[in-house]
């Protein structure tokens, strides 16, 4: 039995103090192969130095978040569309929209975001796709350029059962990480009607750690308490779990 982190964000500086060791209780827990997904230019070098030390574990991908568009997008855009050129990635991410904080650079998050899955579709690459209180603009978004040359994962998934569908029918995945554990999260009643063949697991690392550990730093390793929490909720084998959820991210970032 073997876990997939399909979203960790390791070489953060949460994980300065440990970054060895925590990326070694990962391993020790199953969890053998963790995706890095890139903010902007300051985490690519952190990353690429983990996936370098880590080569048979670590995974780097390549993106701009949204949250760290600046009102000049198109010097970021370059930078990316330069490393895609230089080496392969397994990824484009993360991209996507964020409404949640700030929508004064809309324009911005919006003209990156179609960029990216171009160049997703151009390297015929997965894109991860950050969506927070931006669920419906980025389903419309992905719909517009859809033309089977799409695939990816809808990161932290919080969106209702009606977008889920929507997003499957797409070819995309939810990306299911440690708010399933959460009381009133009520994604343990939306996962009742989602097939574990749409669903990869994620930590998001070092952020939204799952019960008992909400609150404090999140990490890869306690990916196997999100399999718990859906095992329970689906009455199925964590044997199951893991398996169909690890197929899913090996098939998508094409790990096999």
């Amino acid at each position: 039995m073997f876990w997939i982190d399909t979203h960790a964000h390791l070489y953060s500086d949460e994980f300065l103090t440990d970054q060895q060791a925590m990326i070694q209780r990962a391993i020790d827990a199953g969890v053998t192969r963790l995706l890095l997904p890139n903010i902007d230019e300051s985490s690519i070098n952190g990353m690429l130095m983990l996936e370098a030390a880590w080569p048979e574990n670590c995974f780097a991908m390549m993106g701009l978040h949204p949250c760290y568009v600046r009102k000049e997008v198109e010097p970021q855009l370059r930078l990316i569309k330069d490393w895609l050129k230089q080496r392969p990635f397994r990824a484009i991410g993360e991209i996507g929209l964020d409404f949640y904080w700030d929508k004064s650079l809309t324009e911005q998050q919006l003209h990156a975001f179609r960029a990216q899955l171009q160049l997703a579709k151009e390297y015929k690459l997965p894109v991860s796709i950050h969506s927070r209180e931006a669920t419906r603009e980025c389903i419309n978004e992905v719909k517009a350029l859809q033309d089977g040359g799409l695939s990816g994962v809808f990161h932290c998934f919080s969106g209702t059962l009606e977008e889920a569908r929507e997003i499957i029918d797409l070819g995309f995945y939810l990306g299911i990480g440690g708010v399933v554990t959460f009381k009133k999260s009520g994604l343990d009643q939306l996962l009742e009607h989602i097939p574990l063949e749409n669903i990869v697991l994620e930590t998001d690392a070092p952020y939204l750690a799952p019960t008992p550990y909400r609150g404090k730093r999140n990490e890869s390793a306690y990916i196997p308490l999100i399999g718990e929490k859906i095992a329970d909720i689906k009455n199925l084998k964590i044997e199951e779990v893991a398996g169909i959820t690890s197929s899913n991210a090996q098939k998508l970032f094409k790990m096999l």
